[in-house]
């Protein structure tokens, strides 16, 4: 049991921190840009990963991404990533004995992505998690990270304060979109650097990594 000493939510991102999608991530937006006759780097893709599809197309293209391009290219990459992740993917070290955890202490979580719908429940069932989460949201349409709408919204389906919120990611992006929804923040090393990630209240190479003394020290300062 973790002793908190107060009620808090805990929202997780996906990629990256619940299951390691990055490179089936990259290989469908290669495989979608390129019959558009655009071309994406991995430093470009590196950059904007924890970002929707119209954030990431619209500094591809250096202007505002159309809501058709957003539904055409975007919707060709989604569908593509969605075939080659099938009975491919498996949780990330620490994942699941967190969730555990959490559950045991009556600790409220919800998955807070920017990934579409249909991404996550791929993901979630895939790997048998769904009866862990109370709330399952997508940034997909809303402001992107680092917008702090994502886990605004998933705080309020948990019927949490944000203040009493930990969020756990991976990206840049998603430890600014903490920070600015005033949320406390675990970020793991799996896309980016400890650097890269110097903004989160905890950095750890992986879950399993974090400590219950540590993680509590952030809600009982």
């Amino acid at each position: 049991m973790l002793e908190l000493g107060r009620t808090i939510g805990v929202l997780w991102d996906m990629d990256g921190v619940i299951t390691d999608s990055g490179e089936a991530h990259y290989i469908s937006w290669f495989k979608a840009l390129d019959q558009h006759g655009i071309m994406i780097s991995r430093k470009f893709f590196q950059k904007t990963f924890g970002m929707n599809n119209t954030g990431i197309l619209s500094l591809l293209l250096n202007r505002q991404a159309t809501e058709q391009e957003v539904d055409t290219i975007g919707g060709l990459k989604e569908e593509l990533f969605r075939q080659d992740i099938k009975g491919r993917v498996e949780p990330l070290p620490g994942v699941t004995e967190w969730l555990q955890r959490f559950a045991r202490s009556g600790i409220g979580q919800a998955v807070a992505s920017s990934a579409p719908q249909e991404n996550i429940d791929v993901i979630v069932d895939e790997l048998g998690l769904r009866e862990r989460f109370q709330a399952i949201v997508s940034g997909s349409k809303l402001s992107g990270k680092p917008d702090p709408a994502t886990f605004l919204l998933a705080a309020d389906h948990l019927g949490v304060d944000p203040a009493d919120c930990l969020v756990i990611e991976d990206a840049r992006v998603g430890v600014e979109a903490a920070r600015r929804g005033g949320m406390k923040c675990i970020a793991v090393c799996t896309t980016h650097t400890r650097d890269e990630l110097e903004g989160a209240d905890i950095v750890v190479d992986r879950l399993t990594d974090l400590k219950a003394e540590d993680l509590a020290s952030l809600f009982t300062q």
